[in-house]
């Protein structure tokens, strides 16, 4: 992706209102899958710029859309879907339109990531939400305490069992957005040889571990794969599918003599129909 295409969809937001802003780019003609499809083609096999500039395009009105959803931060709604747009071209250059999806649905996740890490660097939780899971957790307190308004034990114990995590995990975190502010980066008046130095939130906070295009790559293939069972399982007769499902898929597998039990034969003959029905899902999903 060439840098001139990035400086002017990133200059386009800072430049004039924020409002003529959003009503510019709800003027941008938006793709159908055909010419989305055509675009992408062009860029991802050919290396097209201006094919990748009509994609990005095409797209802010999206990025402002998911940008609105973070006003909540106190942060400026330009900085915010600047940072979205950095997402979006990021998932434009990596986007292979011969997967068989939207790119507005691999987009999603590349520019909630950038606006995720943007409001993590500038907001003051920004010093203790250094993990993957306490992100998560951040993030989705702000959204049920803003619901709640204020947490009694109950309501920690209601917000704890929807995000599975503990009570504990809950109140913590929500004593530790109570904190005062603090700067990201270092003062002019700390020493980098000093102890401060070695905790500033700057210096710790980046999580490199975080990849968003194995991740969709991941979901996709598990969608797919899903389907596949699915339509594998319709192929065998009510009672094999009742026994792959209790041996198998089922939370608390079933053993082969409570299914003999409930069959009235034997566990022997239980699993010969196993076997022969995993031969013929394997052969359905092939």
């Amino acid at each position: 992706m060439s840098d001139t295409i990035q400086s002017n969809a990133l200059m386009t937001v800072s430049s004039g209102s924020i409002e003529s802003y959003v009503a510019s780019a709800a003027r941008i003609p938006m793709l159908n899958a055909e010419e989305e499809h055509e675009l992408a083609s062009r860029l991802y096999h050919e290396g097209d710029l201006k094919a990748a500039q009509k994609l990005i395009m095409s797209h802010l009105r999206f990025v402002i859309h998911i940008a609105k959803s973070y006003s909540g931060y106190g942060l400026p709604h330009a900085d915010l879907i600047q940072e979205g747009n950095v997402g979006l071209m990021k998932a434009v250059k990596r986007f292979n339109p011969e997967v068989g999806v939207r790119l507005v649905s691999f987009a999603v996740h590349w520019i909630k990531a950038e606006i995720h890490e943007y409001v993590l660097k500038n907001w003051r939780i920004v010093k203790v939400a250094t993990t993957k899971a306490q992100r998560k957790l951040f993030f989705n307190l702000r959204k049920n305490k803003k619901r709640l308004g204020w947490f009694n034990q109950e309501e920690v114990n209601v917000v704890a069992k929807e995000l599975g995590v503990s009570s504990s995990d809950v109140l913590e975190m929500e004593s530790r957005m109570t904190l005062s502010d603090s700067s990201f980066d270092l003062t002019n008046d700390d020493d980098d040889s000093g102890s401060t130095a070695n905790f500033a939130p700057t210096q710790y906070l980046e999580d490199k571990s975080s990849n968003v295009a194995t991740y969709v790559e991941e979901k996709n293939w598990e969608s797919h794969a899903n389907r596949k069972l699915k339509n594998a399982m319709a192929t065998l007769d009510e009672r094999s599918q009742h026994i792959v499902q209790a041996r198998w898929l089922a939370d608390d597998k079933t053993t082969l003599q409570d299914l003999a039990a409930h069959y009235q034969v034997s566990a022997e003959r239980v699993r010969q129909l196993e076997k022969n029905a995993m031969k013929k899902l394997k052969a359905a999903m092939e």
